[in-house]
Formats: structure tokens, sequence, C-alpha cells
């Protein structure tokens, strides 16, 4: 708004000031003349904008009234929105409470209408209610005549309260007594349904102690059969071992012989600490040795053959054979006593 405004009086007073002096023929005319022309123009140049100067001074005053009056109006403006606007939340709020209270005074009345109802239903209910005592008290009233008869009659009570508390009494000693009737006879058939689980308990039980004493029974016979069965095995066992043992001890027996048999054709001292197996190892070796040496010998014997029979092909004499049978004693002394000393000396190194 300012720039508008210093821009319209800035166009304003340039018209204005800005006058076109009437060309004049300056040229006969003195330098003091032009200079007194001079002034006097800048004279009125200077009047001009003073004027100028008032007259915007005036309507800067003018406009910083208009300012403020319009401030003022604005400030009232203003403050009457804020009053109305405060008026109106003030008629807001007030609907709201007359809207509110008109609910609750609404909801009060349907609540005191349904109370009325159901007060009426009520009334209605005790009405019916009384005449019907009413009516149940007419019924009644021949018990009470009989009731004043008894107490005519009746010396131990001289109201007809004693004679209601005495039955009451009656009446609650005979509950009483049905009551304790009817425990003893629930706790009757409790102990009953306890003895015959009891019992069934005890019947599953002496089954099963039978069952248990039949298959022991069995069991037993089975343990008794096989008593039996392992007493004729250990019977066996027993003559087996006795018959093994004396063929052990004819074994023994025949090898120790024959192991005396080939110490003495060996012309050997046996050791008496040597065991049956060592026994039967040095016979083995001689057993050995000799079947080596009788094959040895028969080879021999086989080849001196067929040289003896060569001979007599080629001389045509018949050539006399000479048996070594009588050798053979000696010479498988001899042969057996040098394998046999050869295999001591292996076995000892």
């Amino acid at each position: 708004m300012s720039v508008s405004l210093e821009e319209y009086f800035r166009t304003t007073f340039e018209d204005k000031l800005l006058v076109k002096l009437p060309e004049r023929e300056d040229e006969h005319l003195t330098p003091a003349t032009r200079l007194l022309e001079k002034r006097r123009e800048m004279t009125e140049v200077e009047q001009a904008l003073n004027a100028q100067k008032e007259e915007f001074q005036m309507k800067m005053e003018s406009i910083q009234q208009r300012r403020e009056e319009l401030e003022r109006k604005e400030f009232t403006l203003k403050e009457s929105l804020l009053k109305f606007d405060k008026f109106l939340k003030d008629n807001d709020a007030k609907k709201n409470r007359a809207v509110k209270k008109a609910n609750t005074e609404r909801d009060s009345k349907l609540q005191r209408m349904r109370e009325i109802e159901a007060l009426s239903v009520e009334s209605k209910k005790l009405q019916s209610f009384l005449e019907h005592q009413k009516i149940k008290l007419t019924k009644h009233m021949v018990f009470q005549k009989y009731m004043d008869k008894v107490l005519e009659k009746a010396d131990e009570f001289s109201e007809n309260k004693d004679a209601i508390m005495r039955y009451d009494t009656l009446v609650t000693t005979h509950q009483h007594l049905l009551d304790r009737e009817t425990d003893n006879q629930d706790k009757l058939e409790r102990e009953k349904a306890n003895l015959m689980k009891f019992m069934e308990e005890k019947n599953n039980d002496i089954m099963n102690f039978n069952n248990q004493l039949a298959n022991l029974q069995m069991n037993l016979e089975q343990a008794q059969s096989s008593a039996v069965k392992w007493e004729s095995v250990w019977t066996h066992i027993k003559n087996t071992a006795a018959r093994q043992t004396l063929l052990l001890g004819r074994i023994k027996m025949a090898t120790h012989n024959l192991f005396m048999l080939i110490n003495k054709q060996m012309k050997t001292k046996a050791e008496p600490s040597e065991s049956t197996e060592q026994q039967l190892q040095k016979i083995q070796i001689y057993i050995k040795d000799l079947t080596e040496i009788i094959q040895e010998t028969a080879e021999r014997s086989r080849a001196e053959d067929e040289i003896i029979a060569n001979r007599s092909q080629h001389a045509n004499t018949p050539y006399k054979k000479v048996s070594i049978t009588k050798f053979l004693p000696a010479f498988l002394h001899r042969k057996t006593k040098q394998w046999y000393q050869r295999r001591v000396r292996a076995s000892k190194i």
C-alpha cells in the first residue's frame, strides 16, 4: 500500500511541478537579467513545491486520520465479531444444555412412566394376593374355631401361639428324625456299596492269588521235571566223565608206556617232570622221524635191488641177494638217535 501511495504522489507532483515556461527570446537579455529570471523561476518553483508539500501534508494527515478511523472500526468490528462468536458459543452451550436437560427429563419421564407401570402391575398383583389371602382366611376360619375349641378343652395350652409353637416343634423334630433316617439310609447304602466293592476286590485278589498259585504250581512241576531231566543229564555227565577219565588214564598210561619204550629203544633217560603233552610231542617227533627213516631205507632197498638186478643181467650169473633185515634194527637205532639228538638241539635253540 505504501509503494502505491508513493508512486501516486510521485507522478502527481511531477505533473504539477514540471511547468513548461513559455519560450522567450533571451538573446537580447543580459546575464543579470537572466539570473534574476532564473531566481524568479526558482522562487515560483519553490512556492509551488511548498504548496504541494502543504497539500501533501494535509492529504497525509487526512489519510492518517482515515487509517486511524479504519483501525478503530476494525477493532470495533473485531470486538463485535468476538462478542458475536461468544454469543453464538453461549447460545450453542445453552442449546446443548437445554437439549441435554430435555433428554434427561424425557429419560426421567420415561423411567418414571415405567416405574408407574411396574408399580401398577405390582399393585394389581398385591390386590390379587390380598383377595386370595382374604379367601384363604375365610377358608381357614374353620381351623381358628377348631383351635379355640381345643384351647377350651385342653389345659396344657393357654393361647393359640403355644399350640402352634408345640406343633412347629413337633414338625421340626419329625423333619429332623426324617433327615436322620435319610442320612442313616444313605450311610447304610454307602456301607453296603463299600462292602460289595470290598468283597469284589477281595474276590478278585483271591482269583489273582489262585492264578498265581496255579502258575507257581505249574512252574514247580516244570522245575521238578527239569530237575529230573538235569539229574539224568548230570548222571550221564558223571558217567561220561568217569568213562572219559578212565579213557584219559588209559591214554596217559599208553602214552607213558610208549614214551618209555621209545626212551628204552633210544637208550635215553626220561625226565619225571615231563607232562603227557610233552611226551606226546616227543612220540610224534619219534614217529615222524621213524617214518622218514623207513621211507629212506625202503628207497635205498629198492635202489640196491635195482642195482643187483642190473648186475645179474649183465653177468648172466645169479647174484645172491643179501638181506638187510638183520642190519635194520641197528641202523634204525643209530639213525633214530641221530634224528632225535638233532631235534632236541633244534628245540633248545
